[in-house]
C-alpha cells in the first residue's frame, strides 16, 4: 500500500512554516492520541502517521530530501521512525511532563518498541549531549573528530549492582514505577525512592555510594557523514550514561555546529561564491580559471556583455545528496570591479570606446524588482 504524502497527511500546503506544521500535528496528536481513543486502532494508526509526518517535516534536512525525493528518498536515508529519541514534544505540547507521556507510549505502540499493543517501558542510562565545531569543508566532505567528555560507566568494584542487601521498594511494591493522572493521560513516571530498580540497597557500594555507576573521561572518534547541516543532531548509540544495574547505557548525541567558509554558502546541496571580474572581461567576455571547495580548478567562460550580479552555474560542482548519486551545483556570482584609479592611456582609450560606442548620457530609469533580479 503507498505511503500517504505527509503535507497531506497533516493538512498544510507544501509552502507551510515550520509554526504551521507544528500547530497542525499538535491538533492532530491531541484528537487521535490513544489514551483518548482507547482501543481504536483507526486513531491510534492515525497518530502514529501524524507522528511520522511531523518527525520528518520539522527536520529542515529530512524535509528537503522528501521534498526532491518523496518517500523513496527517505528510504535511501536508512528511516526507522524510531520516534522513541524524538525530542520535539517538549516543544510543541510546551513542557517536559510530554516528553515522558511519549517516553512511555512509544514504548508500546510500534516506535521502536513491543508491537505486540502493549506497553513496554524500556529503560536505559541518561542520554548525554556533546555539542562540536568542525570546518566548512568537513561539513562539505565528512570528516573524523576525536571528541572527550565525561559519562556515568558501570562501577568496578560492585559491577553495577549498587551493593548487597536488596529488599523490595516500599513506595512502589517492587514495580519500579507509579501511576500519574492528567486530563485523558494516563502514565507510569519512575519511582522516585527506587529510580525504577524495584528494589532499595541495604548495604551499598562505598567506591560508587550504591549508584552502581562512576564517573569517567572518555574519548571516542565520532563520524561526520559528508553534507552534514548546521546544528544536525548526530546520534551515537550506547554512548551515553551507564544504567544502574543490568540496564544498558543511554546515547550520546552530538550536534554539529559549522564554521563559516571565507569564499563559500551553503543553501541546501548549492554552494555559492562571488568572484571580482574587469569591465573588460565584462564587456567582450572571456575566460577565467577559480578553485572549487575541493581544490579542483576549474575553467569559467564570461559571457560578452555580462552585468554586474550576473550568476554562472557549474553543475555537480555542489553538496553530495545524502544516500544518493546526485550533486547539487556550484553558483558563482560575478562581481564586475569598476577601477579607482585608471592611467593617462587607459583613460584615452576609454575616452575613445566611448566615442565610437556611444553612450546615452539621458538614460530611462529601471524598475528597482529588475536590478533585485541581478
Amino acid at each position: 500500500m503507498a505511503k500517504r504524502d505527509y503535507y497531506e497527511i497533516l493538512g498544510v500546503q507544501k509552502s507551510a512554516s515550520k509554526d504551521e506544521i507544528k500547530k497542525a500535528y499538535r491538533k492532530l496528536a491531541i484528537q487521535y492520541h490513544p489514551d483518548k481513543n482507547p482501543g481504536d486502532k483507526s486513531a491510534e494508526e492515525k497518530f502514529k502517521e501524524a507522528t511520522e509526518a511531523y518527525e520528518i517535516l520539522s527536520d529542515d534536512q529530512k524535509r528537503s530530501t522528501y521534498d526532491q525525493f518523496g518517500h523513496a528518498g527517505l528510504d535511501g536515508m536508512g528511516q526507522t521512525h524510531d520516534f522513541s529519541n524524538f525530542r520535539g514534544f517538549e516543544d510543541i505540547f510546551g513542557g517536559s511532563d510530554f516528553s515522558n507521556i511519549f517516553d512511555n507510549l512509544f514504548g508500546g505502540f510500534g516506535f521502536g518498541g513491543s508491537s505486540g499493543g502493549k506497553r513496554k517501558n524500556v529503560r536505559t542510562g541518561s542520554n548525554l549531549r556533546y555539542d562540536v565545531e568542525i570546518p566548512f569543508k568537513d561539513a562539505i566532505f565528512g570528516a573524523k573528530v576525536e571528541i572527550q567528555f565525561s559519562r556515568q560507566e558501570t562501577c568496578p568494584a560492585c559491577k553495577g549492582s549498587g551493593g548487597t542487601g536488596k529488599k523490595q521498594c516500599p513506595t512502589c511494591g517492587g514495580l519500579g514505577q507509579v501511576r500519574q493522572s492528567g486530563g485523558f493521560f494516563s502514565m507510569a513516571a519512575t519511582c522516585p525512592s527506587c529510580h525504577g530498580e524495584g528494589s532499595i540497597i541495604q548495604n551499598p557500594c562505598k567506591e560508587c555510594n550504591g549508584s552502581g555507576t562512576q564517573k569517567k573521561r572518555v574519548k571516542i572518534l565520532v563520524t561526520i557523514p559528508p553534507g552534514v547541516e548546521n546544528g544536525r543532531r548526530l546520534v551515537i548509540s550506547g554512548q551515553g550514561d551507564a544504567g544502574p544495574g543490568s540496564l544498558p547505557p543511554g546515547d550520546l548525541f552530538v550536534v554539529v555546529a559549522v564554521r563559516p567558509h571565507k569564499h563559500f554558502e551553503r543553501h541546501g546541496y548549492d554552494l555559492y561564491c562571488a568572484v571580482p571580474i574587469s569591465i573588460t572581461q565584462a564587456a567582450i567576455g572571456g575566460e577565467m580559471q577559480i578553485t572549487s571547495l575541493s581544490d579542483k580548478t576549474i575553467k569559467i567562460k564570461i559571457p560578452p556583455g555580462t552585468s554586474n550580479g550576473k550568476l554562472l552555474r557549474v553543475r555537480g560542482e555542489g553538496i553530495a545528496v545524502i544516500s544518493s548519486q546526485a550533486r547539487g551545483d556550484l553558483y558563482i556570482k560575478l562581481i564586475v570591479r569598476v577601477p579607482e584609479k585608471v592611467s593617462k592611456r587607459g583613460k584615452e582609450l576609454l575616452e575613445e570606446f566611448a566615442r565610437i560606442e556611444g553612450e546615452n548620457t539621458s538614460p530611462s530609469p529601471i524598475p528597482l524588482s529588475e536590478i533585485e533580479r541581478m
